[in-house]
């Protein structure tokens, strides 16, 4: 038969081949989308010719200034604000280099505690405070009714904590510049501890490197800084100066956008956010001097920048004190003993916690390895509890993803650090992962439910023949498929690999709402913590057996599980500056005292800690009374019948078979243990059975599920 039968003589359509146009119109779509210019990084370009324009501006004004010809640009008067700051802050002077020195290079982050002043005249009218009538004086033009305008939505009064993030630049020498001065820039970050969010201020200013004093600018981010300003607040005598030092810092401005225009690298991040308030300041600080000479002060500082590993002397602390003033708001803050950590400093202390912390979970990793060699077989699996191992990839997941956001977040040479503890930490998700699969395919069949046998209806026959009417021919239903929602819905249901993985997922979109929310991130690891073994507990109890975790695995993993929280919540020098929680100390004795239950569950029973009435655990009698197959006394054995393992018989005298039984625990209860009577009356030799349930927790007849011997 050729193929025009088979297809009722018709001649079969030969397949027309696709035209091009199509595939040429969606990679040209697809061309266009990829080098697509458009939308943010258009408005980016257009913001950096704005900003190129608006420095060409200031720079031409600024430099008029200085040479005294015409221009635009003029010195603000602003008010005298020295007696009021001095009543906080005193300022240094030059200081015997054989004898003192201060850090010539403050680069890096400070934190510390900060108090709030409100210097309006209405505040201060009920208070006497020693430097009142320099605040007086300071706010006197000021009109009050303005002040709330500038506020915004961030409650000011309630701040208690700082964290400055300083970039010092080196000095460059100019002519007719007596003095040593570095431009830095960098970030305030005001803290509230009812507050999730900061209040983030950039910052502009000058260094004298002399006299360890700092002056500059500090607005909320968003809000331009214009450094031309910062020689009407420093000392009268160093106000020529610090013009002198700004000129070149507007030069560097300009070609450095200049060059990233020209070489086409345009951030498309918007520059403009939504402000919490409009308060500017002005920012005085001053470093505390060290004792230390002016030689080995050098000395330190170029071994901090060219690491060569020689001996230097150990580095004093950095120690900075200074003073907020918005005369726009009102407001002072006064920083004190604020204590800063170089940049390099800051870059080995990450460095060295990113090599303790890999040397833990590596640790990890071997405890866990160890512990799945011992417990591999079903009937070790059955004895662990499922959650415990769950919880702690939860928590390796998130130990991941939060060493890569730091990683991100650093940008710089400790990155690549942090990438270690990321690397084995998402090893040990994925080895822990497994193992909770695995063990959750050995106890489901024990929860599961043999369906009843069906019920077999007869039909009753009528005694008396009746006429039946036939029924009205109807329609046939039309056959109606399972909907894609209900498949789903039944494949979660059945499918337990399934059921963990979308447990996963939402568990993974939980972790980054962790890591973003440090409130959250709290109470995360308060309550993982406290999972760890509490469930392996309650499971020993349910199932009336100790499990199957070493001491080992529970000490070594709970010392190491520690170390992080630990070191996180208690230590106050933390590489992330988290304030240390007491709390942490008591969830650390909570589960020690978990760990001490496990281990004497092994020893005393899993319900040794309960009453009687509620230690008694439902399990099932593998061993009950059973009569003799064989009833005529004249036979030569009596046999209970045979095993469906071995296929040999089951005798009830049977010595061999007693030695055999593991531990020699089924030994003191008599011959009637030599046998095993499975829930689907399957009959075994006890030691077969053992054998077999140690590879499979099913009967090998029926393959129904078997509870644990």
């Amino acid at each position: 038969m050729d193929r025009n039968d088979e297809n009722d003589g018709q001649p079969v359509r030969m397949q027309q081949q696709r035209s091009s146009v199509p595939s040429f119109l969606f990679l040209i779509f697809m061309l266009y989308i990829l080098t697509n210019h458009s939308g943010d990084e258009f408005l980016a370009r257009n913001h950096y010719q704005d900003t190129l324009q608006s420095l060409n501006y200031q720079l031409s004004n600024f430099t008029a200034w200085l040479n005294g010809t015409e221009t635009n640009f003029t010195m603000p008067d602003r008010k005298v604000a020295t007696p009021l700051v001095e009543s906080f802050l005193s300022f240094g002077s030059h200081l015997n280099p054989q004898w003192a020195s201060y850090f010539p290079n403050v680069t890096g982050f400070a934190h510390g505690e900060i108090d709030f002043f409100n210097i309006t005249s209405p505040s201060l009218a009920s208070t006497n405070f020693p430097w009142k009538t320099h605040a007086d004086t300071f706010m006197n033009d000021t009109n009050v009714t303005e002040l709330v305008t500038h506020f915004g939505s961030w409650n000011w009064t309630g701040s208690d904590k700082v964290s400055w993030s300083i970039i010092d630049r080196a000095p460059v020498g100019l002519k007719g510049v007596t003095e040593k001065i570095a431009m830095v820039h960098g970030r305030i970050d005001i803290r509230h501890p009812a507050s999730s969010e900061d209040m983030k201020l950039d910052f502009e200013g000058v260094h004298f490197l002399a006299n360890g004093s700092i002056f500059g600018f500090a607005e909320p981010s968003g809000r331009h800084i214009d450094i031309r300003y910062i020689p009407a607040i420093v000392p009268q005598a160093l106000q020529n100066d610090t013009a002198r030092a700004i000129e070149p810092e507007l030069i560097s401005r300009v070609n450095k956008v200049k060059d990233m225009i020209d070489a086409g690298i345009i951030d498309q991040e918007s520059t403009i956010g939504e402000s919490q308030g409009s308060c500017g300041f002005s920012v005085y600080a001053q470093i505390v001097p060290s004792e230390m000479s002016m030689h080995d002060m050098e000395d330190l500082e170029d071994e901090l920048q060219t690491p060569t590993g020689r001996w230097t002397v150990k580095r004093p602390p950095l120690i900075l004190n200074g003073v907020l003033l918005s005369p726009e708001c009102g407001i002072l803050y006064h920083l004190h003993d604020v204590e800063g950590l170089r940049s390099q400093s800051f870059f080995r202390k990450v460095a060295t916690y990113a090599g303790i912390s890999a040397c833990v979970y590596l640790v990890q990793l071997l405890l866990l390895s160890r512990q799945v060699d011992q417990s591999r077989t079903p009937a070790g699996l059955s004895r662990v509890s499922l959650w415990t191992f769950l919880t702690q990839s939860i928590v390796d997941s998130v130990s991941f993803a939060g060493h890569i956001t730091f990683a991100i977040l650093t940008n710089g040479r400790p990155s690549l650090s942090l990438v270690a503890p990321a690397f084995v930490a998402c090893v040990l998700f994925a080895f822990e992962s497994q193992h909770a699969i695995l063990i959750n395919q050995v106890q489901a069949p024990e929860d599961a439910v043999a369906p009843p046998p069906p019920r077999l209806v007869q039909q009753e026959l009528p005694l008396t023949p009746q006429t039946v009417n036939p029924a009205p021919p109807t329609a046939p239903p039309r056959p109606t498929g399972p909907t894609f929602l209900s498949l789903l819905f039944q494949h979660i249901r059945s499918d337990p690999q399934a059921r963990i993985w979308l447990g996963m997922f939402f568990f993974l979109t939980f972790i980054v709402r962790v890591i973003v929310t440090p409130s959250l991130a709290l109470v995360f690891v308060a309550s993982m913590y406290s999972l760890f073994w509490l469930p392996q507990i309650v499971r020993s109890v349910k199932k009336g057996r100790s499990s199957a975790l070493t001491a080992e695995y529970l000490i070594g993993t709970s010392f190491c599980r520690l170390f992080h929280a630990l070191y996180f919540l208690t230590c106050p020098k933390n590489v992330l500056d988290v304030e240390p929680r007491r709390w942490m100390w008591y969830l650390a004795i909570f589960i020690f005292l978990q760990v001490a239950v496990v281990l004497l569950q092994q020893r005393l029973g899993p319900a040794f800690f309960l009453p009687k009435r509620f230690a008694h655990a439902q399990v099932y009698d593998y061993h009950p009374p059973l009569p003799l197959s064989v009833v005529d006394p004249e036979a030569p054995d009596e046999s209970l019948g045979d095993c469906a393992i071995c296929m040999e018989a089951i005798h009830s005298d049977d010595e061999k078979q007693l030695q055999q039984v593991t531990g020699g625990l089924l030994r003191k209860v008599g011959a009637r243990r030599s046998y095993s009577l499975a829930p689907c009356q399957h009959l075994f030799h006890t030691d077969c059975l053992e054998k077999w349930l140690a590879i499979k927790n099913i009967c090998p007849h029926c393959r129904r599920p078997l509870p644990p011997l």
